[in-house]
C-alpha cells in the first residue's frame, strides 16, 4: 500500500511562512498525482492543491491563489506545500493525499490514499 507521511507543520505569525512536506512510499512517486487538503475545526475537509502526474498542470483553491505553491521532486519521492502570507483562517490540520489518477483533480473522492496530517496553526 501507498504510505504517506506529513511534516512542517507548526505555528507561525500571521504574514508568516511555512513549508509542508509529504513523503510517500509503497508505489512509484511519479506515476499518480498528488493534493494537500486541509480540515479546520467543525468544517469538513477541504481541497488546498494538487499536481499532476507529470507536475505539469496544478490546481488551487481560490483561497490559497497566489499565495501557497504545491510542487514535487520524483527523486526524492516528496510533494511540498509552500504557504506564504499566511492567516489566521488558514489554520487547518493539513492532509497530503496521493490519487489513483495522473490528474490533478480537487475532488478528495479521487484521493483513496491519505497521510495523518500535520498541524498549522497562523496566529494574530
Amino acid at each position: 500500500q501507498v504510505q504517506l507521511v506529513e511534516s512542517g507543520g507548526g505555528l507561525v505569525q500571521a504574514g508568516g511562512s511555512l513549508r509542508l512536506s509529504c513523503a510517500a512510499s509503497g508505489r512509484t512517486f511519479s506515476r499518480y498525482a498528488m493534493g494537500w487538503f486541509r480540515q479546520a475545526p467543525g468544517k469538513e475537509r477541504e481541497f488546498v492543491a494538487a499536481i499532476s502526474w507529470s507536475g505539469s498542470s496544478t490546481n488551487y483553491a481560490d483561497s490559497v491563489k497566489g499565495r501557497f505553491t504545491i510542487s514535487r521532486d520524483t527523486a526524492k519521492n516528496t510533494v511540498y506545500l509552500q504557504m506564504n502570507s499566511l492567516k489566521p483562517e488558514d489554520t487547518a490540520v493539513y492532509y497530503c493525499a496521493a490519487s489513483s489518477s495522473t490528474i490533478a483533480t480537487m475532488s478528495r473522492n479521487f484521493y483513496p490514499y491519505w497521510g495523518q496530517g500535520t498541524q498549522v496553526t497562523v496566529s494574530s
